[in-house]
């Protein structure tokens, strides 16, 4: 029954990444069309700009989603530590923790100057734009943010309930 529910679970959740791949597909075209109304108004510099930091918002919030995930991953068996873990395995999660959070608030670093750059590009946007196409864009990169962190929270839930299944499956004689 277990195992049923588990799949069921895992069912739901493939369809509900499947919305949002294809929200994600929808999203993109907007993107394709925000991005050739802008190389249409702004100077080529600008429009580098715009270009740039696009890239790099995907890129700096993929970076911390599986930073965080990887990190937290860590922490988990970090908790699941007790008197019969050998020494040496101790120090590997410790030395991986260390390093995993280091790069986390490297990331971090790394958004809040994406941060700053989309201010910048945001300024730049506002000379060309009317108030509802600079909304639109605004938009879009909400949009296409919280579309990434739902993707990925989907792709982990999906891999925590396979694992879930593979290790009951395992323990049935």
């Amino acid at each position: 029954e277990l195992i049923s529910s588990l799949r069921s679970k895992l069912q739901t959740l493939w369809e509900e990444r499947e919305l949002v791949l294809s929200e994600a597909r929808e999203c993109a075209e907007r993107g394709e069309e925000l991005e050739a109304m802008v190389q249409d108004v702004c100077k080529p510099n600008e429009f580098e700009r715009y270009m740039m930091f696009i890239g790099d918002l995907e890129k700096v919030v993929s970076l911390l989603l599986c930073l965080s995930s990887r990190l937290a991953r860590v922490q988990n068996a970090m908790r699941r530590i007790d008197g019969n873990t050998d020494a040496e395995e101790k120090q590997s999660l410790n030395e991986r923790h260390k390093l995993l959070s280091r790069q986390r608030e490297d990331a971090k670093d790394l958004k809040e100057n994406l941060d700053r750059r989309e201010r910048v590009v945001s300024g730049i946007l506002a000379k060309y734009l009317t108030d509802q196409q600079l909304q639109d864009y605004r938009r879009f990169v909400q949009v296409k943010t919280s579309l990434l962190i739902e993707q990925k929270d989907l792709e982990e839930q999906i891999k925590f309930f396979k694992e879930q299944i593979e290790n009951l499956e395992k323990s049935i004689p």
